[in-house]
């Protein structure tokens, strides 16, 4: 089963005191590449979060993209008193030095603004271990959208590689009845021309040397083990498609098997009908290989 290396999953968790959310966008690369969006501190859960991709996609760049909005209860809202004495006790002693007249109200307005003094919600009560599981479970059914929307994608995929496999086995057949074909109308083509030649000349024109000359010809010439090649390859192409698991790799690398046993046909076979069922096949070749760089 082939599965696209593009794709979109996301998920939500929300309750009262807390929401997450968590997209995820999928993009091709040859490897895998996992790029964690998320703010403070939060962005430290990426090693976790790439433990868990890990296990589901294995090629492509993935942007994760978390957003965490939790809600302060009454409690958080509390004046660290030890802060706000030490800094009442060390401005009054600077008032005290200077001269200056001491007013409490204006002194402790500008104390409660220092930093430490009233802590910012939900700081500090933060612990990312008891938060992961919950991420985890938004995470994993996040990769459950994408994993379908890329197997979507992946029968599509796999679908149009089958039938751009199906015209070059046609055009392949073509190529094989036309093939014997090639040489008799070399000899003829040969034999015609001498024939002609000779009459105007009146020299004598042993056999064997027109057979060497034929033989030679379709030495040069013979494409059926390159055509028998392609015709496996093609088998093996349609065996991967089929197999359980995704294989862009594999599909690449025998892509590149069936463009070279193709140029070689189109360069050894001197005829122009083999020549232009060589350019449809490297044509669906080339379909292919833009399909199977999409691959996981």
């Amino acid at each position: 089963m082939l599965l696209s290396m593009t794709g979109y999953g996301e998920a939500q968790y929300q309750s009262e005191p807390l929401t997450v959310s968590i997209e995820l966008r999928a993009l091709n690369n040859r490897y895998l590449k996992i790029a964690l969006r998320a703010t403070e501190p939060y962005h430290l859960l990426e090693p976790e979060f790439e433990k868990v991709i890990r296990r589901v996609v294995r090629r492509g760049t993935l942007q994760v993209h978390l957003r965490c909005h939790r809600r302060a209860s009454e409690q958080e809202f509390q004046i660290n008193g030890v802060a706000l004495r030490s800094y009442v006790n060390q401005l009054r002693k600077v008032a005290e030095g200077l001269g200056l007249d001491e007013r409490g109200e204006v002194l402790l307005a500008q104390v409660l603004t220092l930093p430490g003094v009233i802590p910012e919600p939900g700081q500090g009560a933060l612990k990312l271990e008891d938060e992961w599981p919950l991420l985890e479970k938004v995470l994993t059914q996040a990769l459950n959208k994408l994993q379908a929307m890329r197997q979507d994608e992946g029968k599509a995929m796999a679908a149009e590689l089958l039938s751009l496999r199906d015209e070059i086995g046609k055009q392949l057949q073509a190529i094989r009845e036309r093939t014997p074909h090639v040489v008799t109308q070399y000899r003829d083509r040969l034999l015609e021309r001498v024939r002609s030649l000779l009459g105007e000349l009146d020299v004598h024109l042993d056999r064997s040397d027109l057979i060497k000359e034929v033989s030679v010809f379709a030495e040069r010439s013979d494409i059926a083990e390159e055509v028998v090649r392609l015709a496996s390859h093609l088998d093996q192409f349609q065996e991967i498609i089929n197999e359980p698991e995704s294989a862009g790799r594999k599909l690449e690398f025998l892509t590149q098997e069936m463009f070279r046993e193709a140029n070689t046909i189109g360069s050894k076979a001197s005829d122009v009908e083999i020549s232009r069922r060589v350019v449809e096949i490297k044509s669906a070749l080339e379909k292919i290989r833009e399909l199977v760089q999409n691959i996981e």
